[in-house]
């Protein structure tokens, strides 16, 4: 496996005072887990919940044999599990002060990759510097723009952009959760997860072209893409956080 893939991940604070973002990779014999969460600034400890819910999700991954048999249910589970650690840490709160964070997860196994997401934190499918697939926000402005209301052009700058729909945290009830199927990878493929900090100031063609033919090695495109994005919302950038893998077959 490790001759196999490349990756890395960052994470920069941005022009913010602090950094509720958190990022993980995980390799394990076998597969591959990368992981974003992303404190919500709005609510208190957004750190916190970010913190822990990539701490379960972690904990699961490094319990369970390799590769998963069922990476869906995994997915599907560790999310799960990752909710209710952040509804706990709002326990007896007042629902408006409750730690809340988006999340996005993608699992690399046997030239397959398979990602879940809740909230505004994306996953993107690049190949040979274009993007192949990604996710679609839980939020109302990724609602206008399926609806036709809106187009690609207004959603950077549109006002309710940060209003995201469904989050970890908060009611104890499970959020939406949007999971992809199995998912061929081709020799060269890059899976990449990133905070909305990465993506809200950059179009999607950009962050795609860091990884095109001859771009040089990974963590170097990444970090370039890392500063790329707080130069780009200077001097109110928000925490830029991403985690990425590209697969060699």
């Amino acid at each position: 496996m490790g001759v196999q893939i490349e990756f890395a991940d960052v994470s920069l604070v941005g022009d913010r005072e602090d950094n509720q973002d958190r990022v993980a990779v995980s390799a394990g014999s076998g597969a591959v887990l990368l992981i974003v969460m992303d404190g919500m600034g709005g609510h208190v400890d957004g750190a916190r919940a970010a913190e822990a819910g990539c701490k379960v999700l972690l904990e699961l991954f490094a319990s369970v044999p390799k590769p998963l048999f069922d990476p869906i249910g995994f997915l599907h589970r560790g999310l799960g599990r990752a909710h209710a650690a952040v509804v706990a840490l709002g326990a007896g709160l007042p629902l408006d002060l409750r730690p809340r964070a988006t999340c996005a997860v993608c699992l690399v196994q046997r030239s397959e990759a398979w990602w879940a997401h809740i909230g505004d934190s994306r996953i993107y499918h690049l190949r040979d510097g274009a993007v192949l697939a990604r996710t679609r926000d839980h939020s109302h402005v990724e609602q206008l723009l399926r609806e036709g209301s809106i187009g690609e052009d207004e959603v950077h700058g549109h006002p309710l952009r940060n209003y995201v729909d469904c989050c970890l945290g908060g009611e104890p009830a499970l959020p939406e959760m949007s999971m992809s199927g199995r998912i061929a990878l081709a020799d060269d493929d890059v899976m990449l997860v990133c905070t909305d900090g990465v993506w809200a100031h950059l179009r999607d063609p950009v962050i795609a072209a860091h990884w095109k033919a001859g771009a040089g090695g990974c963590r170097e495109a990444l970090l370039a893409l890392a500063d790329g994005a707080v130069a780009a919302g200077a001097p109110h950038s928000d925490n830029v956080s991403a985690a990425v893998l590209r697969w060699r077959a």
